[in-house]
């Protein structure tokens, strides 16, 4: 029961949940009526964003297996409720079962399940300690369900996810630069190269604001095209999502300050939610 509870635990399932999800709303975005026709697809699209996380977890916590040792002695491999080459082959088959998935939707979700892995691993392995390029690994890993769900139900990425992905891709590469500055002194200790490491908070947090307001940006596009992506249901929360991301790149360049950009840190997920739920009523014609 105790080795249960620690695969149970190394998975971090409501993190594998959302990423399921997630692929499920990029389906969503893409048909409206997802769940007649294409529902198979949909559940091996959860499956594929589900175990490729669960994964990404456990591969994580291997590689992190000596630093947990010391700051986070509860977790399962350093608590031995999972031996290190167990983690190892576990990583594997959750893997192999979230390729297969993969495979089985179509090839174009078999290459982006591969890419998003490498990704993934990419990170956790080089990518923490190196900044921004790091944070953009992050942000890929973020906003590369939504296209997995466009190609899981049209085997092709349509312009309103792509349009979404990016969006999702800038504003959670501000969050990430915000997040540096709330951990800058540990970042520093760890010589975790971040740009409020290398260049100063006051820097961080214009490079910050400039992704923000870039998300906000792109969103009046899907209304803009001829014809329009969207409904004229999408403004409204759009419109919040937009003043949302103006707000916050306003209140970080006035006060950086490592308390502040943690609150910074917290609403911008909060205007994402608002931002994807636009989207999505945005298909309702």
């Amino acid at each position: 029961m105790a080795m249960l509870s620690g695969y149970l635990r190394i998975m971090r399932s409501v993190n594998c949940l959302m990423m399921g999800f997630a692929v499920m709303i990029g389906g969503a975005l893409t048909n409206p009526n997802v769940t007649g026709v294409f529902w198979l697809n949909l559940i091996y699209g959860f499956i594929t964003g589900f175990m490729l996380t669960a994964a990404s977890m456990v591969i994580n916590d291997y590689y992190d297996r000596e630093i947990d040792a010391i700051n986070e002695p509860s977790r399962p491999i350093p608590r031995g409720l999972i031996k290190p080459r167990e983690a190892l082959v576990f990583a594997f088959t959750l893997t192999v079962i979230g390729f297969a998935a993969a495979y089985s939707t179509n090839i174009s979700c078999f290459v982006i399940a591969i890419v998003a892995w490498v990704v993934s691993v990419s990170y956790i392995t080089v990518g923490k300690s190196s900044g921004l390029p790091g944070n953009f690994l992050v942000s890929i890993c973020v906003s590369v369900p939504f296209i997995y769900g466009s190609s899981v139900v049209a085997n092709e990425i349509k312009l309103n996810v792509l349009i979404f992905a990016s969006m999702a891709f800038l504003s959670n590469t501000g969050r990430e630069i915000t997040k540096g500055i709330v951990d800058v002194q540990g970042d520093r200790t760890k010589n975790i190269q971040t740009l409020a490491v290398r260049y100063g908070e006051k820097k961080a947090a214009a490079a910050a604001a400039s992704f923000y307001l870039s998300a906000a940006l792109l969103s009046p596009l899907p209304l803009l095209l001829n014809p329009p992506l969207v409904s004229l249901w999408f403004v409204p929360l759009v419109a919040i999502t937009d003043f949302g991301l103006a707000a916050s790149s306003l209140m970080l360049l006035e006060d950086y300050s490592r308390e502040n950009a943690r609150k910074i840190k917290k609403n911008v997920l909060l205007w994402f939610i608002v931002g994807l739920l636009a989207f999505v009523v945005g298909t309702v014609r």
